[in-house]
């Protein structure tokens, strides 16, 4: 399959040119040409698979042209090495928990695949060092360095907020040293975002490294994500409320929504056939995409810290990819696609309102997600909202919510216990590019 820029202004490219040079010539996405819809048949008895047998269905409509299907399998089994279940928290509420994997959060699944994927192009074209990089605002820095730990021919370089990200969240890539380098750049997390684009655009650069980027700007880190959509629904339609089967049964998805690379991966589900009535996008206060949805106009700007750090987005990535999808239409966009918005203190209720009635603790993220499926489920509707990460990853602001302790699970108290090792990094351009020079 060929993949073609968002901004079309350059010849289509293989899926392997795809995932190595991450970002088009003319700065555009990379999409897949062509999304294959999945037959009727896979959906009336998808509930009777497995996680693993559901993706490398997925990922052989994505990616079944270009890899033998014995390797895919086994990359999609090799990343797949914990579930997504889906957890009941009210009547009409499903919580889809992303956060069993190596770094508990949902970015896992991509990175992994990634991770996989990159070095078994590597290996087949003999290629030299590639150079990973990567911007976080918290968990995308923890789930790539740990997907690409140790992996032979990539060297990872993450670049985060100073201050920015939870203590948690930093020690999960500051702590591993070998093939992970992490610069903490003065800055916020668009300015880091605008860095590794500008090193993608560089001609010198790229004459010099092998570059490549691991944000769900990469095709192989986004789709992958559509795999947990489909496992979602499959386990709800095990469910009281999914049995009736039929679109008209679909539940609504609620996604908390960043770089918007994951919401992307859903509507990339739902084009392949996936029985979704509709999605809302959750914002914080970066709320760029819910004014998107209110006026029609796009209109980026410098993001603000908040407790839901994740999605401390101002100018999301994956909007080009959304509205390629949709031929630029705001009405199409509209159409399936809601939009939410909270503060601090709404999402600081939510926690613990729910943590009191239910007995379910939230992280700030999925306390978005979960709050806008509760303001905006409509009579007969279930809702499934995406829990992104383990609550312990926000250990402080959580417990300062709750008024309670958080248990931090055996995986996060390893990360701990490490030393944090950094570049310091200059938000200019000029510093980044004399840092990549030196390599």
């Amino acid at each position: 399959m060929t993949y073609y820029s968002t901004n079309r202004r350059t010849p289509e490219v293989t899926l392997e040119e795809a995932v190595i040079k991450g970002l088009a010539a003319d700065r555009g996405l990379f999409m897949p040409s062509v999304i294959k819809p999945l037959p009727q048949a896979f959906y009336n008895t998808i509930e009777t698979l497995s996680f693993q047998e559901i993706a490398c269905r997925v990922a052989g409509a994505f990616f079944g042209e270009d890899i033998p299907k014995e390797t895919l399998d086994r990359l999609v089994c090799d990343t797949l090495s914990f579930d997504t279940p889906l957890v009941k928290v009210t009547d009409h509420i499903y919580a889809l928990e992303l956060f069993h994997g190596p770094t508990l959060a949902f970015k896992d699944v991509g990175a992994r695949f990634m991770a996989r994927l990159l070095g078994y192009f590597i290996r087949k074209e003999g290629k030299r060092q590639v150079h990973v990089l990567v911007a976080t605002s918290g968990d995308t820095g923890s789930a790539v360095a740990n997907g690409f730990l140790g992996v032979e021919g990539i060297h990872v370089h993450v670049l985060y907020p100073k201050g920015k990200v939870s203590e948690i969240q930093e020690k999960q890539f500051t702590t591993l040293g070998q093939n992970i380098t992490a610069l903490e750049v003065e800055g916020t997390f668009d300015d880091c975002q605008a860095l590794v684009k500008a090193a993608f655009m560089d001609k010198q650069l790229n004459a010099r490294l092998a570059l490549t980027s691991a944000n769900s700007i990469n095709v192989a880190r986004f789709l992958p994500q559509a795999f947990y959509y489909f496992h979602g629904y499959a386990q709800w339609k095990k469910t009281a409320g999914g049995m009736n089967g039929g679109t008209d049964a679909a539940p609504v998805v609620c996604v908390p929504s960043g770089n918007f690379g994951n919401i992307t991966a859903g509507l990339f589900a739902r084009r392949m056939g996936l029985p979704v009535k509709r999605f809302i996008a959750a914002n914080n206060r970066n709320d760029v995409f819910y004014q998107y949805l209110q006026t029609g106009v796009y209109t980026p700007r410098p993001s603000v810290a908040t407790i839901a750090n994740a999605m401390d987005v101002g100018d999301p990535s994956n909007f080009a990819r959304v509205l390629d999808l949709y031929q630029g239409s705001h009405a199409a966009i509209a159409a399936e696609i809601s939009g939410a918005t909270y503060t601090d203190d709404r999402i600081a209720d939510t926690i613990r309102r729910v943590w009191s009635a239910r007995h379910y603790l939230l992280d700030p993220h999925g306390a978005c997600g979960y709050r806008a499926l509760e303001e905006g489920l409509r009579q007969g509707e279930q809702g499934i909202f995406l829990e992104t990460a383990h609550p312990a990853k926000f250990k402080d602001t959580v417990e300062h919510i709750i008024g309670g302790e958080v248990t931090v699970p055996a995986k996060l108290q390893a990360f701990m216990q490490g030393r944090k090792q950094t570049v310091p990094m200059p938000k200019t351009f000029e510093a980044f590019k004399e840092y990549l020079m030196t390599l």
